[in-house]
């Protein structure tokens, strides 16, 4: 299985504004990919409200991270910003286009049309984002809008390029996988809650929502210790009822 704590990304060494593709490889660490990830998506809204120059700090807040980390991070890529004046977004946003791959058109296949798989196929995020969603697919494609696998390998044209999600139950998500890896896919995002085995040509993402959710519940305010606010709206709540209860 792919070892995704470290991440082979093209690097392309540019002087004066000119992108030039030297063959060079830089290994990034997986968290720096998933900032570097979070960069571009806030440099598309920029580019999109027609902000030209944003400041480092600007950039970082909206990102969700503190400005030193941005710094650090757009360091492994270049140095692109000006003191006094920031970073130029659309020149940022394309060179981060090139040095992390273009995502424009990007072929995605979801395996799987329960709630999960039908919600994931009508996510108008993934259009936004350059992914195309080709089909929506399962072993009984009862509804309308979803497709036979049968039909999938028709579909992938271009495996090399597709992005296979799959959004079964655990029980069929490795033979969906095994089917996506020999139709020549090689990247995969997993919702369904088991552990894939792959090879280590293929790389695999995994997102446990159930797992997510005890994260979240393991942070949650107890009940010794009800958010701030609560104690007060509820002693209004019993004053207000006591006419009521003697009535």
């Amino acid at each position: 299985m792919v070892d995704l704590a470290r991440i082979r990304v093209r690097v392309l060494r540019c002087e004066e504004g000119c992108v030039k593709d030297e063959g060079e490889t830089l290994d990034l660490p997986e968290a720096v990919v998933g900032r570097v990830a979070g960069y571009r998506s806030a440099l598309d809204r920029l580019h999109r409200d027609g902000v030209a120059t944003i400041s480092s700090s600007a950039l970082a807040e909206i990102s969700g991270v503190n400005s030193a980390q941005l710094r650090k991070d757009l360091s492994h890529f270049g140095s692109y910003g000006v003191r006094g004046v920031g970073y130029d977004v659309p020149y940022l946003r394309e060179q981060l286009r090139h040095h992390m791959g273009d995502t424009t058109h990007v072929p995605v296949v979801i395996v799987g049309a329960g709630n999960l798989g039908r919600a994931l196929a009508n996510h108008a995020g993934f259009g936004g984002r350059g992914f195309r969603v080709q089909g929506l697919f399962d072993i009984l494609p009862a509804e309308p809008g979803v497709r036979s696998m049968v039909e999938l390998p028709g579909v992938v044209t271009s495996p090399a390029e597709t992005i296979g999600i799959i959004a079964t139950p655990a029980r069929a998500a490795q033979e969906v996988a095994d089917l996506l890896i020999d139709l020549g896919i090689r990247s995969l995002l997993n919702f369904a809650p088991t552990r894939l085995v792959v090879g280590p040509d293929v790389a695999v993402r995994k997102v446990d929502l159930g797992s997510e959710l005890e994260i979240l519940a393991y942070h949650r305010p107890t009940a010794q210790a009800p958010v701030s606010g609560a104690p007060r709206v509820a002693e209004e709540l019993r004053v207000g009822a006591g006419p009521m209860e003697g009535g």
